[in-house]
């Protein structure tokens, strides 16, 4: 029998809305760099954006221009605060990929869709926006006073629900901040959306779609 969940709940970042960081940081460092150096410090921007998160909340902008401001250290790049200031004013601007809109369109008639994200209140609903379909609740890390992968952002969001970790299916393309946390919880339910972001880990027991256009299947729809 298909698990029909109480809500999906969704990572936006990257699983729902195209994050381009790296097209981001080659806008502005790219004429710096050559290629594979452009390579390692997309590399390392990404590596630094996770370490930043690992403690305790701070805004999501000191999140970009602290990881910002490390990689360039690492990359031997003179930092500039108005850099990070440009990326963090990015982000909001960013859309769905393409497959995202009419994936959930048939889903969200039938299951509450919910958003979890390592966002700053003042961005999420730009992004949330342009997604194509209604969610019944946007949850950021800056409500949760904790970003993802930390079990508080998760535990805020189950709390704010009213359910346990049995009663939702969880999707990502993230192992490293949703997926491994997720399964650690109890969520039983996941899904991966093998965005190409990270290889695939059987071990963290998921159904794995190629983007969300598979999700309506999953749940019987």
């Amino acid at each position: 029998m298909t698990f029909r969940p109480k809500f999906i709940t969704f990572d936006c970042y990257g699983t729902l809305i195209n994050f381009d960081m790296a097209g981001a940081a080659r806008d502005i460092y790219g004429a710096q760099l050559s290629e594979d150096r452009m390579a390692k410090f997309i590399k390392n921007f990404a590596a630094y954006r996770l370490d930043e998160v690992l403690g305790d909340w701070k805004p999501y902008s000191e999140v970009v221009a602290n990881a910002l401001e490390r990689t360039c250290k690492a990359n031997g790049i003179a930092y500039r605060p108005e850099d990070g200031l440009a990326i963090y004013n990015r982000v909001p601007t960013w859309g769905p990929h393409s497959d995202v809109p009419a994936g959930l369109a048939k889903i969200a008639k039938e299951i509450p869709l919910v958003a979890l994200s390592n966002a700053a209140n003042e961005q999420i609903g730009h992004n949330v926006a342009k997604l194509g379909a209604p969610f019944a609740h946007v949850f950021t890390a800056e409500q949760a006073r904790a970003y993802k992968p930390r079990f508080r952002a998760f535990e805020y969001m189950l709390d704010m629900l009213g359910c346990g970790p049995e009663d939702i299916l969880h999707c990502s393309s993230s192992f490293r901040y949703d997926l491994m946390s997720a399964y650690d919880l109890g969520i039983k339910n996941k899904v991966w959306v093998n965005r190409q972001h990270e290889p695939a880990n059987p071990f963290y027991e998921y159904t794995e779609i190629k983007d969300i256009s598979g999700l309506p299947a999953v749940v019987g729809l």
